[in-house]
């Protein structure tokens, strides 16, 4: 058996110990008993925003952005699909920069749409810009190898 992980359910917040083995055979929170990887992305507010990034044991893909931003918008499908495809190796999350000012100053987000990849709630890699689908997942891929 391999160590467990640590995953923070996108339903409930509750904190689970999932084996790392186990992670593709779609595991569900042992609070609320839904799914914890559903193939999209989470949107997240500033409150959840610290939890998921210190506490989830997977590296955690955050796409900055804002509703009034066109190549947000755009690329809004290309990281629905990029989920499908990188969950549950990576956890997806889309923060508002409306909505948590703060955060995004803290994170020193100077344009949207940014993704910046983070493993261990530290920020490993960084990429501003909007991408197509196959371009998240090779730039999260290269960026984990």
């Amino acid at each position: 058996m391999t160590e467990p992980l640590h995953l923070v359910c996108p339903h409930c917040a509750a904190l689970n110990r999932i084996p790392a083995d186990k992670l593709a055979a779609q595991p569900v929170c042992g609070k609320c008993k839904k799914t914890l990887f559903d193939g999209h992305p989470l949107e997240l507010n500033a409150a959840d925003f610290e939890r998921h990034l210190s506490r989830n044991d997977i590296p955690v893909l955050v796409d900055f952005w804002a509703p009034w931003c066109g190549p947000c918008r755009m690329m809004a499908p290309a990281f629905v699909q990029a989920a499908a495809q990188l969950e549950p190796q990576l956890r997806l999350v889309k923060l508002n920069t409306e909505e948590a000012q703060q955060l995004a100053s803290r994170h020193n987000i100077r344009s949207i749409p940014t993704l910046a990849l983070f493993k261990g709630g530290k920020e490993i890699a960084r990429q501003a810009g909007a991408m197509d689908a196959g371009n998240i997942v090779r730039w999260a891929q290269s960026q984990l190898a």
